[in-house]
């Protein structure tokens, strides 16, 4: 199968990965989500998904690695949902500290639960996209989400 070059696709990635570092991955929250309980190849597919965006910018990206991705990020907004959105703030010592730093962590903090479910939302739309992209793709195959097991609960995931 050909890469997926497909521009709203693209587009969709390109916003999953500035959402990501801007508002989950930030200086603030990080130390947080480096005691949630994923293992390292979950935090690989996430790193490709939100930070090696421009790798596959031009060369496209494979189909099957981006439903994995997903998958990977979709367990990961199920695991911040239950695991760290109700403790983040004594885990980062909300409220300690002066200044503007305070102010921002305190907002990143504050923030953090919506961040997590504008993430799930995109993921979702990229899921549905891909789908979509997969079965016009697929001629008369069996299309690559289907055979891909990790999928059977991603709604169920991205919308808890």
């Amino acid at each position: 199968m050909q890469p997926v070059r497909d521009a709203h696709i693209i587009r969709l990635i390109e916003r999953i990965s500035e959402h990501y570092q801007a508002n989950i991955s930030n200086r603030f929250i990080r130390p947080a989500l480096l005691q949630l309980s994923l293992d390292k190849m979950t935090w690989d597919q996430i790193e490709l998904l939100t930070e090696k965006f421009d790798q596959f910018h031009y060369q496209g990206y494979h189909l099957d690695e981006l439903y994995r991705q997903i998958a990977a990020s979709a367990h990961f907004v199920a695991t911040a949902r239950r695991d760290l959105v109700p403790t983040l703030k004594n885990r980062l010592g909300a409220g300690a500290g002066s200044g503007s730093e305070k102010v921002l962590r305190d907002m990143a903090v504050n923030a953090f639960a919506s961040n997590v479910k504008v993430m799930a939302e995109l993921l979702s739309e990229l899921y549905r996209a891909l789908v979509e992209f997969d079965k016009n793709a697929a001629k008369g195959r069996k299309p690559v989400y289907k055979q891909i097991p990790e999928l059977a609960d991603i709604e169920s995931l991205l919308n808890a």
